[in-house]
């Protein structure tokens, strides 16, 4: 009988307390509202779906659009728009609703993020990717994870920890489900 041994990673031949030598980029989805791109780290998202009908919800916060059922699993869907203190998103041929997971492991909460149409993927390494700047974006700085420089352009990197106020979202989550 084989022993595996499930501790071994692709991280371990760093030395530890050592940096890898190369630096890793990391994955972003992009997506655009309205001719702006934004960008998330792809390691929350699970998935995108295409704009489809949503149960409207009664005492939400106006960025809240609805709720869809996503496999028996109660999903609300924001409005990055909105969010962002626009008018409501328009729904489009390319509307899409990004799937991601927020919160603490174990704690999980699904949410989906309507966004105008999704992009491409694409790599960041951090050394690319600078802080939020004071002024000059078209949404508050607590939002924005940072910028990032591709090619000659800067994407906006998505916080959506913070742009979506978890603690409301898991509340509507549960209210939702005791109705």
């Amino acid at each position: 009988m084989t022993h595996h041994h499930a501790l071994t990673t692709a991280s371990d031949p760093v030395p530890s307390g050592g940096k890898a030598a190369k630096e890793d980029s990391l994955q972003y989805l992009t997506f655009t509202l309205g001719d702006e791109v934004f960008a998330m780290d792809i390691r929350s998202v699970r998935e995108i779906i295409q704009h489809g009908s949503m149960t409207i919800v009664p005492l939400m916060p106006a960025f809240v659009r609805g709720i869809i059922n996503l496999r028996g699993a109660v999903v609300p869907v924001i409005d990055l728009q909105s969010r962002f203190g626009r008018a409501n998103a328009q729904i489009g041929k390319k509307t899409c609703v990004i799937i991601f997971d927020v919160g603490a492991e174990g704690d999980k909460v699904e949410l989906g993020l309507m966004v105008d149409a999704v992009s491409e993927v694409i790599d960041i390494a951090p050394s690319q990717i600078e802080p939020p700047p004071q002024f000059g974006t078209t949404i508050s700085r607590e939002y924005i994870r940072g910028l990032g420089k591709v090619g000659s352009e800067f994407i906006v990197i998505l916080e959506p920890e913070r742009a979506l106020n978890i603690d409301d979202m898991v509340a509507i989550t549960e209210r939702v489900q005791l109705a």
